[in-house]
């Protein structure tokens, strides 16, 4: 089986990249990732991804496209529910192109955060999947989540802080400080 793998950082795919290569599935990443700010972060990660791809021998397609302005658009209308745009504008382009590419399915490192909202990326998922006529391959890759952690430190990955949009990194700076808005 051919899957293309979304990926949102090396240190999410690692796991999912030798889960997936155990089970036998041939496995190509995907970057494409309109979210992430600033510039500065967004090249760290394909950057640290381009690397680590080339050392395992990943193939890797690249939507690269710094958006920050479109994705912007996409959830002004509900910032406290952005996260199902932000599902919505991966998924739904991971699985475009897997149907282009000729892949047989198609499924995103996203599965292994325990941050986010597995339930729901499943859902649009489907949708995607079911959109284009290309098979969603869920794995929850949750239980590898620490070790995926722990080999993105000893490999020296690049290691974000937040989830990647300007909106979370907010969060994250109102948390750490107890800013109340």
């Amino acid at each position: 089986m051919k899957t293309l793998l979304h990926i949102c950082c090396a240190p999410c795919a690692n796991q999912c990249v030798e889960v997936l290569r155990a089970d036998g599935v041939e496995v190509t990443g995907f970057w494409y990732n309109p979210n992430i700010h600033p510039f500065t972060e967004y090249r760290a990660r394909r950057n640290c991804l381009r690397e680590y791809a080339e050392s395992i021998r990943l193939p890797l397609l690249e939507l690269d496209r710094y958006a920050l302005r479109p994705f912007v658009r996409a959830v002004a209308e509900d910032i406290e529910n952005r996260c199902v745009k932000c599902y919505e504008l991966r998924l739904f382009e991971t699985a475009r192109q897997a149907k282009e590419g000729g892949f047989d399915s198609f499924t995103s490192s996203l599965f292994i955060s325990p941050y986010q909202n597995h339930e729901l990326m499943k859902e649009v998922a489907l949708r995607a999947g079911a959109e284009y006529g290309v098979e969603f391959l869920y794995r929850d890759f949750r239980p590898y989540f620490k070790a995926g952690q722990e080999k993105a430190r000893q490999e020296g990955f690049y290691m974000q802080k937040y989830c990647g949009c300007v909106f979370s990194e907010e969060e994250r700076y109102r948390k750490a400080s107890q800013i109340i808005p």
